[in-house]
């Protein structure tokens, strides 16, 4: 049985980097860029007005200034801006050559072609100087992976395609003779498969490929032939089978399966039963069967393998710190991941921490993580944990 950490570094250390591909800003959404994009042009371009009002050289309050002119976005003043003179301008019009500031329209009194300034102007300029959000050959760096804000900004940047990662193919089987799919009949000995639909949602979340396979059975065989069906696969998951019991085919046959493990067992509550390695070119992880396991070591191991395998940092989950709404007993010999609300007070920790409890998971938006071995702990202090 081996760490967290030594699981975490032996799953980094299967990663292989996958290839990349160019793809246009409309299909870059949370696909991880791993080639810098550079500014083709300064942001704005020119000078650019900040208010509606009027562009002129010079502001003395009271002073008649005659309107020569029009500045709007995408339609410039041409002219020369002259002393005594204004041009009404817009927000986001090019600011014409020679003014020195814009008059708000609210400090102005036009009559006809005219206007006169207020006795008492704000001390504000009004303009946008050419570059002020970026410059020519601003640079966004990467690796990245691209939210809707950074696609906003590759497209003022003039930047069209981007180079990402390929999505990560991600095959997940569930296994057991128990097991029916949602939506079918179960019979009196038999559960619905959830695990899978869950991690499915999650590598989605990723920016993964989900495939989901049909359900392995308890059998060499049925094991064997949904492995097939993998074939190809970045990384196969499967859930359950992973244990020591008379009908965990994976654990008990990882060999003759294919399986080339690199560990079995990790000490943390819950997900134990992890196991790891390669399966031919895919990359293959053994979640254990619990419902509530499985998705704690999807947070845990699967999402930092899915992101490294994108050309992110191999780096554990993050993990933030807040302090304890209540007291809490002293841990066990082993990490332990604990279902907690992240409220106003601090953490508050679910009294049932069973493994089997979905809707706990379901109303959990934090694990709390405990050390092995972590002394008690009294309210308010400080501990770690991954945000759900």
């Amino acid at each position: 049985m081996i760490s967290v950490s030594a699981a975490l570094e032996q799953l980094f250390a299967l990663v292989t980097p996958l290839d990349t591909e160019t793809v246009p800003l409309t299909r870059a959404l949370d696909r991880v860029m791993v080639v810098d994009a550079t500014a083709e042009r300064d942001q704005p371009p020119f000078a650019a007005s900040a208010m509606d009002g009027y562009a002129v050289v010079r502001a003395e309050p009271g002073t008649t200034l005659a309107v020569v002119g029009e500045s709007a976005a995408g339609h410039r003043f041409d002219g020369q801006l002259g002393d005594g003179q204004a041009v009404r301008i817009f927000t986001g019009a090019p600011v014409p050559p020679g003014a020195t500031r814009v008059i708000i329209q609210e400090d102005v009194i036009r009559t006809g072609d005219s206007i006169t300034l207020g006795a008492k102007l704000d001390t504000s300029d009004h303009i946008r100087p050419a570059g002020n959000d970026f410059s020519a050959g601003f640079r966004v760096p990467s690796p990245r992976r691209l939210t809707p804000n950074d696609i906003a900004l590759l497209a003022a940047m003039n930047v069209s395609r981007v180079t990402v990662t390929r999505r990560p193919v991600v095959a997940l089987i569930a296994t057991g003779d128990e097991l029916v799919m949602p939506g079918e009949k179960p019979g009196p000995d038999q559960i619905i498969a959830s695990n899978t639909f869950g991690l499915y949602a999650q590598m989605l979340q990723l920016g993964a490929d989900p495939r989901l396979l049909p359900i392995g059975r308890d059998t060499v065989v049925s094991m064997r032939q949904a492995l097939d069906l993998a074939v190809g696969a970045d990384l196969i998951i499967t859930v359950g089978g992973a244990s020591v019991g008379d009908h965990d085919i994976l654990g008990r046959m990882a060999q003759e399966l294919g399986l080339e493990r690199s560990f079995y067992k990790v000490a943390m509550r819950p997900g134990k039963p992890l196991m790891a390695g390669r399966y031919g070119v895919s990359l293959m992880i053994g979640l254990p069967g619990n419902p509530v396991s499985a998705m704690v070591c999807g947070h845990v191991f699967v999402a930092p393998v899915v992101r490294a395998m994108q050309g992110l940092p191999a780096v554990p989950a993050p993990r933030r710190h807040a302090p304890l709404a209540h007291a809490i007993a002293a841990n066990g010999p082993r990490e332990h991941y604990m279902r907690a609300i992240l409220g106003a007070t601090g953490l508050r920790i679910f009294e049932r921490q069973d493994s089997s409890l979905l809707s706990v998971l379901g109303e959990a938006n934090a694990l709390l993580v405990r050390a092995p071995d972590d002394p008690a702990r009294a309210v308010g202090a400080e501990m770690p944990f991954i945000l759900l």
